[in-house]
């Protein structure tokens, strides 16, 4: 599986976990948690949907009403929706998802599904995501600029302009991961996840 695929899988579970939805209403809040509007469509999501429900992660349930969205009256001849919804095989396989901690949770394509869901994860488990990310951003500020100090002098003023906004872009999500790891330290997110499960 690629690691979009598996980013995507962890997404589906996340998402289902919290309750049963239909893939138009998926798809939709696949979007807004993730901002994958343009990447994110029903070509990639159904065969995701599919390959799921094989593995015994989702169940499909044609019959039910669309749990999220209830108000919706199908018109005649159309299909009910399909409601999918997570089994007890997906809430333990989103649960050992959600404990791996190695690169593949701070790479590009993982990272932003993992933090949308730290909730569900342990402190360490944070940490170390947390982490490995600005461990790998920190190696790729370094790597470009090295390779924008030997082509200063061949580049002109947009690709010059390009790679400062390149490398700001990265030393602000350090910045930003730095801080988030300072609090995590310091335990005000634990704190903060226990007041709202109250």
């Amino acid at each position: 599986m690629t690691r979009r695929g598996a980013a995507l899988e962890l997404a589906v579970l996340g998402l289902l976990h919290d309750a049963p939805m239909h893939g138009y209403e998926l798809r939709k809040q696949l979007i807004a948690l993730l901002g994958w509007g343009r990447v994110l469509s029903y070509g990639t999501l159904y065969p995701c949907l599919k390959a799921l429900t094989k593995a015994g992660y989702i169940a499909a349930d044609p019959d039910a009403a669309a749990v999220t969205d209830a108000t919706v009256v199908e018109p005649r001849g159309r299909r009910n929706r399909i409601v999918y919804q997570l089994t007890a095989e997906g809430k333990e396989r989103f649960a050992t998802a959600m404990e791996e901690s190695g690169p593949t949770a701070w790479d590009d394509e993982s990272f932003g599904v993992r933090f949308a869901f730290f909730g569900r994860t342990d402190s360490r488990t944070r940490m170390r995501i947390l982490e490995g990310r600005r461990t790998r951003l920190e190696e790729r500020l370094d790597n470009v600029r090295q390779s924008a100090a030997r082509g200063r002098e061949r580049a002109d003023s947009y690709t010059l302009e390009l790679q400062r906004h390149g490398l700001e872009s990265v030393e602000r999500e350090v910045k930003w991961l730095t801080e988030l790891i300072d609090r995590e330290r310091s335990g005000q997110d634990d704190s903060a996840q226990r007041q709202s499960d109250h």
